[in-house]
C-alpha cells in the first residue's frame, strides 16, 4: 500500500514478482600454480589466452613446468585461467637514478626474477612550461622505462619528488608501472640522462640509459612444498597456494612437478586436495613420472587414495610427449593435467560439465606420443583403481580414454565414483550457493519457502531442458523441497531455513555391450 493515501483518485503501486534468477557459475576456470620467468607474485591473475600469459609471466621458461601446463592448456580448448606465481628466492633488480643534489635515488623491479637486467631507465626534464611554473622549482621530472627483452615501453611524464604531490613518482609507479616500483622518498630532482650515442638504433639500448641490475641466481631455485603450501603462516598471509583465496572462483586446479623430474608427493597433494574440497574445485593429479608401466601404478597404491576428500581429484596417466621449442623441438614428457584441464574446458563449452570429458571426442592437440602405450587389459586394471588413462587410438590419436575421480575405484564404491557427477554436483553447489544470498535475513515463512522453490525450480527446470539430468520428465529429474516439513519451528526460532535439492545425475557409458546372436534364417517346416 502506498505511503499515504491523501487524495482521492488512483495510486499506482509495483508490487515484487518473487522471481530472483539464479545463473549458473563458470565451470572451467583453471588456476595454475608454480613458477614463472617474471609477473606479480602477491595476487593471482586472470588471462584468457596464451598471448596474456606471454606478456604478464615471461612465456614458455625451461624452468617452469606450470608454463608449459598452461601452453597445453590453452592449446586444447581451455579460455580462462588464473595464474598464481610462486619463487623460491629470486631477486629483485635495483637501479641508482642519478640526484642533482648527489646521491642516487633507487628504484626496484615491479616484480623479482631475473628479467629486470634488460629493464632500462631513461630521466628528461623536458617539461611543459605550465607545470613547471605551477610546482616548487627542480621537483618535476618525466621518467621512461623500457624491457629490452619483450620490447615493452613505459612513460610517465610530470612526475614530482615530493611524497604529498598528487604525482608523486612513487605513488604514480606503483598505481600505473607494470616495470618499476619507486622509493620510499625521493630527496632531489633526479639528473637528465645523457644523450645517447649517434649510432644507437635504441636510446634506451644505450649507457646513457640507467640500467637495473640484479644479483647472481636472480632466478631462485625451484620451489618446495615450503612455498607451496606448508610454510610458515601461508593460509593465514594468503600466500602459496592460498594466494587464491583472493580469487572469486576457480573450478580447476593444475599444479605442475616441482622440476621436470621432481614430482608433488602425496602430503603436498593432500594438502592440495583439501583446500580445493574447501573451494568447490577439482584437483587434476599427475600420476607419478616413476610410473613407467601399468603394472607400477597398479603397485604404487598409496599415491592412489590422496586424501580422504579426494572425490574432488582425479588422476591421470601416462605423461604426454610433447616438442619442446626452448629444446630444438625434441620431443619431451610432460605432466598431463594442463592438456586435460583444456579438454575439460572444450567438453563444457561444446557438450556442458555434466559431460564426461573423455571419449573419441576428447582428443588431445599437439601431442606426439605417449610416455607409455597401454592396452585394453592394462587400462581395464587402472580403470578399477580410478586413474584415468590417456590412449593412442589409430584414427583420433592421443585421446583422454577414463571419467573417474580418485573414489572411483571399484572397491570403494562411491557414489562420487564419475567425474562428470561430481563436477555437476560442485557446479549446483556453487551455483545455488551465489544464487541465494538474497535470502539472508529475509522473513522465515511460507511466503519466503515458495520464492525459494519457485527461484531453484526454474534454475533447475533450466538445467533439465539442456540435458543435464537423467529421466523423462522433471519430477524424474529434480526435485526442490522448502516447507514445514523441512524447515521445523525449532529451526526458525534459530533462525534456520532448510532447502532439499534432489537431482538425477547423467553417468557415462563406460561399457558398451554388444550382443551379437545368429538367427537360423528361414527354414522350411
Amino acid at each position: 500500500m502506498p505511503a499515504a493515501l491523501s487524495y482521492p483518485g488512483v495510486y499506482i503501486e509495483e508490487l515484487p514478482s518473487g522471481v530472483r534468477t539464479i545463473t549458473g557459475v563458470a565451470t572451467s576456470i583453471t588456476a595454475f600454480v608454480g613458477r614463472a620467468l617474471r609477473g606479480p607474485v602477491d595476487d593471482p591473475l586472470r588471462i584468457y589466452s596464451f598471448a596474456d600469459f606471454e606478456r604478464n609471466f615471461g612465456g614458455l621458461w625451461a624452468d617452469s613446468t606450470m608454463s608449459y601446463a598452461v601452453n597445453q592448456y590453452f592449446q586444447n580448448g581451455g579460455s580462462d585461467a588464473i595464474i598464481v606465481r610462486l619463487h623460491n628466492g629470486a631477486l629483485t633488480g635495483s637501479a641508482g637514478v642519478a640526484l642533482s643534489a648527489g646521491g642516487p635515488a633507487v628504484f626496484t623491479a615491479a616484480y623479482p626474477g631475473g628479467w629486470a637486467a634488460r629493464v632500462r631507465i631513461r630521466i628528461d626534464l623536458d617539461l611543459d612550461p605550465d607545470v613547471v611554473a605551477a610546482n616548487p622549482a627542480n621537483t618535476m621530472f618525466n621518467l621512461s622505462v623500457k624491457d629490452l627483452a619483450a620490447g615493452t615501453i613505459e612513460q610517465h611524464r610530470n612526475l614530482s619528488i615530493s611524497a604529498t604531490h598528487p604525482r608523486f613518482a612513487t605513488a604514480v609507479l606503483k598505481q600505473a608501472s607494470q616495470l618499476l616500483r619507486g622509493p620510499a622518498t625521493i630527496a632531489a630532482q633526479p639528473t637528465a640522462s645523457g644523450a645517447p650515442a649517434a649510432t644507437a638504433t635504441d636510446p634506451f639500448d644505450d649507457p646513457s640509459a640507467t640500467a637495473m641490475t640484479v644479483g647472481a641466481n636472480p632466478d631462485g631455485s625451484a620451489i618446495t612444498a615450503t612455498q607451496l603450501h606448508s610454510g610458515v603462516n601461508l593460509r593465514a598471509n594468503k600466500q602459496g597456494l592460498y594466494q587464491l583465496e583472493k580469487a572469486d572462483l576457480f573450478n580447476l586446479l593444475v599444479i605442475a612437478p616441482y622440476t621436470a623430474d621432481t614430482d608433488l608427493a602425496k602430503a603436498d597433494w593432500d594438502a592440495v586436495v583439501s583446500y580445493a574440497h574447501d573451494r568447490r574445485a577439482m584437483v587434476l593429479v599427475d600420476a607419478p613420472s616413476s610410473w613407467a608401466n601399468a603394472s607400477a601404478a597398479t603397485t604404487a597404491g598409496a599415491i592412489v587414495g590422496v586424501a580422504s576428500r579426494n572425490e574432488n581429484a582425479a588422476m591421470f596417466f601416462p605423461r604426454l610427449q610433447f616438442s619442446n621449442p626452448l629444446h630444438d623441438n625434441r620431443i619431451e614428457p610432460f605432466a598431463p593435467s594442463g592438456a586435460v584441464a583444456g579438454v575439460m574446458a572444450r567438453t563444457d563449452a561444446n557438450r556442458g560439465v555434466w559431460k564426461s570429458p573423455a571419449g573419441m571426442d576428447a582428443t588431445l592437440s599437439g601431442v606426439q606420443s605417449l610416455s607409455v602405450n597401454l592396452n585394453d587389459p592394462e587400462n581395464g586394471a587402472l580403470n578399477q583403481l580410478g586413474v584415468n588413462c590417456v590412449r593412442n587410438f589409430p584414427n583420433t590419436g592421443p585421446t583422454v580414454w577414463g571419467a573417474r575421480t580418485l573414489k572411483g575405484a571399484d572397491s570403494i564404491a562411491s557414489e562420487w565414483k564419475y567425474l562428470a557427477v561430481r563436477r555437476m554436483a560442485l557446479f549446483l553447489e556453487e551455483s545455488l550457493y551465489r544464487g541465494m544470498q538474497w535470502v539472508v535475513f529475509e522473513p522465515n515463512d511460507e511466503p519466503l519457502w515458495a520464492q525459494i522453490r519457485l527461484n531453484i525450480g526454474a534454475f533447475m527446470q533450466t538445467l533439465f531442458r539442456q540435458g543435464a539430468f537423467q529421466g523423462a520428465s522433471p519430477k524424474d529429474a529434480y526435485f526442490v523441497r522448502c516447507d514445514g516439513t523441512t524447515t521445523t519451528q525449532t529451526d526458525i526460532n534459530l533462525g534456520i531455513v532448510n532447502v532439499i535439492v534432489g537431482f538425477a545425475p547423467l553417468k557415462p557409458a563406460e561399457f558398451v555391450v554388444i550382443k551379437l546372436q545368429q538367427i537360423a534364417g528361414d527354414i522350411p517346416t
